[in-house]
């Protein structure tokens, strides 16, 4: 199912834009473009003319091939990207849109709609948001009420099944743009007069948080380019769905830093089978690029943040602790250390995901007071 859909993307994406630039297209342009036989071409044209997404602009004569248009030059998607992590009882939605205001339209939306979520916010155009498994029935319709909410979330057999209903806006999203986004198996959709009500289908990926500290020297290098170089190399890998890279603040009076002493993570979503690939591969990049012997990984899944764990982070930021005190909490929290005295930093960087940036620079914050995390 994932296969042909995919396939289905690139030959409307091909087509859309020969419709854009030269008016309209042939089999031939398209069997040309990406090395198929026509036959196969034919087929997909024929299909899509059925799905009403490609239409026949000039029939064949003589030797002059038939041409057909695109039936939209609508962005084929404003849906980047809709993938899930679980941890437990709990699913992290990730929602990468094209754009920031139809992300803020959504956040604000899904958090009024509140249903299956627990919590949303949004970090530029890549919307995140926590859900509970299950379902909690949400009202739609027009202002004040909602225009979209998730109403369930469904783990099974290695996917997630998100339960979403809308109108309007986010209902034409629905039917028309996120089955193009990267990370959707499929959509299912019904229709109740002007409510829409959807099953978008995504892999049930590994949350995976990689912390990196001590990469530099004091006249070479810097923790967190390197920390994002390894977030573009990790990202290549297939089975890998980058979430984002954060830099957090350690210890300001540490007498060891460099600078002004500060950590950074990054945050993957990993197919389960592939985490041991993608921990070795952070392992040997980081040993390989880094400018000081003291660097440190700390690879952890789950995004949920045990209260013990959490305080491992503020004591970071706190006091100066020990390499023995790190391994002893990475083993408590399942977390896996590589490398020299930079693991008590890295693990640091780890205990300290999921906080606000204005939390993660600010040494004098309180990472414990107020903010969410799971026992």
């Amino acid at each position: 199912m994932s296969r042909v859909l995919e396939r289905r993307k690139q030959y409307l994406r091909l087509m859309r834009q020969a419709t854009l630039e030269r008016g309209s297209f042939t089999v031939a342009d398209i069997a040309e473009a990406f090395d198929t036989p026509r036959s196969t071409v034919q087929d997909w044209v024929n299909r899509l003319i059925e799905d009403e997404c490609v239409l026949l602009a000039e029939e064949q004569r003589g030797r002059h091939a038939a041409r057909y248009v695109a039936s939209s030059v609508m962005p084929e998607s404003a849906c980047r990207r809709v993938f899930t992590t679980v941890d437990g009882s709990e699913v992290e939605i990730y929602h990468e849109c094209m754009s920031g205001g139809c992300a803020a339209f959504c956040e604000f939306h899904h958090a009024r709609a509140g249903g299956a979520l627990q919590s949303v916010h949004r970090d530029g155009t890549l919307l995140r948001e926590r859900a509970i498994l299950g379902r909690r029935d949400v009202a739609v319709g027009l202002d004040p009420a909602p225009a979209v909410g998730i109403v369930g979330v469904y783990h099974d057999d290695g996917y997630i099944r998100q339960q979403i209903r809308c109108i309007g806006g986010p209902a034409y999203s629905l039917t028309d743009m996120m089955s193009f986004a990267e990370g959707v198996c499929g959509v299912t959709l019904h229709r109740e007069g002007a409510v829409v009500e959807g099953e978008v289908v995504t892999r049930a990926l590994a949350y995976v948080a990689i912390g990196i500290d001590d990469t530099d020297t004091g006249t070479e290098g810097a923790t967190f380019a390197l920390a994002l170089a390894l977030l573009q190399h990790l990202a290549k890998l297939d089975g890998v769905m980058p979430i984002g890279h954060k830099v957090a603040m350690l210890n300001p009076r540490l007498e060891e830093r460099t600078a002004g002493n500060s950590c950074s993570f990054i945050e993957l979503a990993v197919e389960p089978d592939q985490v041991p690939r993608v921990e070795e591969s952070a392992v040997r990049f980081v040993a390989g690029e880094a400018a000081s012997p003291a660097w440190g990984v700390a690879v952890r899944q789950g995004f949920r943040v045990p209260g013990a764990l959490r305080a491992y982070g503020r004591s970071a930021r706190e006091s100066v602790l020990t390499r023995e005190v790190a391994e002893a909490t990475a083993g408590r929290f399942g977390a896996h250390l590589h490398g020299g005295r930079g693991v008590i930093g890295a693990l640091a960087a780890v205990a300290l995901i999921g906080l606000p940036h204005g939390v993660l620079l600010d040494p004098e914050r309180d990472v414990c007071a107020g903010w969410e995390t799971s026992a």
